[in-house]
């Protein structure tokens, strides 16, 4: 048992210390119930979720569906040992940090352990402040491994999708950037489909004040016109049939930071409405609830000509004034093909790095089909492109046979494509499914300038694909 006598004075660390807002978790794995009950009591007083297994086998599988930050265990028990099951956690849970108890406190077993990737070690008969001091600064390392783990991600993530860029028109849409980012004002992001409205959108939001809040990006076209109401302004339970909770939307969720609306040219008129107040009240309202303030920074982007959509009355023409109040329009990639080599080598290394492959760059002949491709899906199709010439490459670099024919043959400039022909009779269904897939096969599988060179709604190209599931 432990020995409940000695205080946790002294420790220097509690769990409020450790940062995280979830409660770290211990799992504690003993054969003797006793030892099982009184550790939980002790780990529960610290504000730790505990779990229990009475051995190695029951241990592994909990490792394998809960998220463990520290595991004791015995190291004396039947079945599996406490070194053999450390061995095992390492494989199963790497991120695991092991804390080894037992009567048998020889050196040996204190080397071995540590030679194993223990973390501590601790003797029986069992005293709280030692096993609580123990547990924590386990605790405190798991945290710090964790952080730094999700910090070189987020390094991992910023570098894959850097600004490049050195051509004249993109170094003064960035000067833009750069001036508009530390502002309140909202902001519309003009420009093809492609041409990077996400990426700048980021970059807005990580130069303003509100960078450390969150940035929420939303596809309007991608959602379905029956949900895209509750999903921006989310819902009260039972405002629908099969609400049966309360929903935070988009607009609560990116309260205090950025919310980021990609292809508001396709949000209906209704919802148009009740963005208005939004950017007119500062609040929003749940459906079936009641209004409530947000305070956010609306980056909105669209490939659509919105003059055009006001006088056709698609879009209404005060909420195109109050998204208008900075508008950045982006350069196509045929307007900067001073770039193209740049951006290429850059996806060369992104893409042989998450492939595993060893491709050390591109042939001249390469570079100068590369450069001399319009792009209609601009920096997107460049970057499929690469992607697709690094997984199929067979030599050391990237030759003009890797690349996509449509893309050597010089077929990829609006207007290019290849006329379809249909025999008498074909259900229109059948032709307009024809259609889309061969103007996708044109535009590098970009749904946007799809649907921009079709004149459909780009939601049209989304319900189509879905229905071919």
């Amino acid at each position: 048992m432990v020995n409940s006598t000695e205080t946790k004075s002294g420790t220097g660390l509690s769990a409020q210390d450790l940062g995280p807002k979830s409660l770290p978790c211990v799992l504690v794995v003993d054969d003797e119930e006793g030892i099982v009950d009184s550790l939980r009591k002790v780990f529960e007083r610290e504000a730790l979720r505990v779990v229990t297994a009475a051995n190695g086998t029951e241990a592994l599988d909990v490792l394998r569906r809960e998220s463990v930050d520290v595991m004791l265990t015995d190291l004396m028990m039947p079945g599996i040992s406490g070194i053999d099951l450390l061995r095992a956690a390492r494989n199963v849970s790497p991120e695991t940090e092991t804390v080894l108890m037992t009567a048998y406190g020889t050196v040996e077993n204190a080397v071995e352990a540590m030679k194993q990737g223990a973390y501590d070690f601790v003797t029986k008969p069992i005293k709280r402040a030692d096993i609580t001091r123990s547990v924590l600064k386990a605790l405190e390392k798991s945290a710090l491994l964790r952080e730094n783990r999700s910090l070189r991600a987020q390094l991992e993530a910023r570098r894959e999708h850097q600004m490049i860029g050195q051509a004249l028109t993109w170094r003064r849409t960035m000067e833009v950037v750069a001036q508009v980012a530390p502002s309140m004002a909202t902001v519309l992001l003009l420009g093809e489909s492609g041409t990077g409205k996400e990426l700048i959108a980021r970059a807005i939001h990580g130069g303003s004040a509100r960078s450390a809040a969150p940035f929420v990006p939303v596809n309007c076209a991608a959602l379905p016109e029956s949900i895209l109401e509750a999903e921006l302004f989310g819902y009260e339970k039972g405002a629908f049939t099969g609400a049966n909770q309360r929903q935070e939307g988009r607009f609560a969720q990116a309260d205090g930071g950025t919310l980021f609306l990609d292809e508001i040219g396709e949000i209906p008129t209704h919802v148009q409405v009740k963005l208005l107040r939004v950017l007119q009240e500062g609040e929003i309202e749940r459906l079936g609830g009641k209004r409530i303030k947000v305070d956010l920074r609306l980056v909105a982007a669209t490939n659509q000509d919105l003059v055009l959509a006001v006088k056709e009355g698609r879009f209404r023409e005060d909420l195109y004034y109050r998204l208008n109040v900075i508008s950045i329009r982006l350069p196509p990639l045929r307007d900067r093909r001073d770039d193209i080599p740049l951006l290429a080598e850059h996806f060369l290394r992104v893409f042989s790095r998450r492939n595993n492959r060893t491709v050390g760059g591109f042939s001249p002949a390469a570079l100068e089909t590369l450069c001399r491709h319009d792009w209609p899906g601009n920096v997107r199709q460049l970057e499929n492109t690469i992607e697709r010439a690094v997984v199929l490459a067979t030599g050391s670099v990237i030759t003009p046979e890797d690349l996509p024919s449509e893309v050597r043959e010089g077929t990829g400039a609006m207007g290019d494509g290849k006329i379809l022909s249909f025999a008498v009779g074909t259900p229109l269904d059948e032709i307009e499914r024809r259609v889309i897939e061969a103007t996708l096969a044109h535009c590098g599988h970009d749904k946007r300038l799809t649907a921009q060179l079709l004149g459909i709604a780009t939601r049209t190209i989304y319900r189509r694909l879905e229905e071919q599931r």
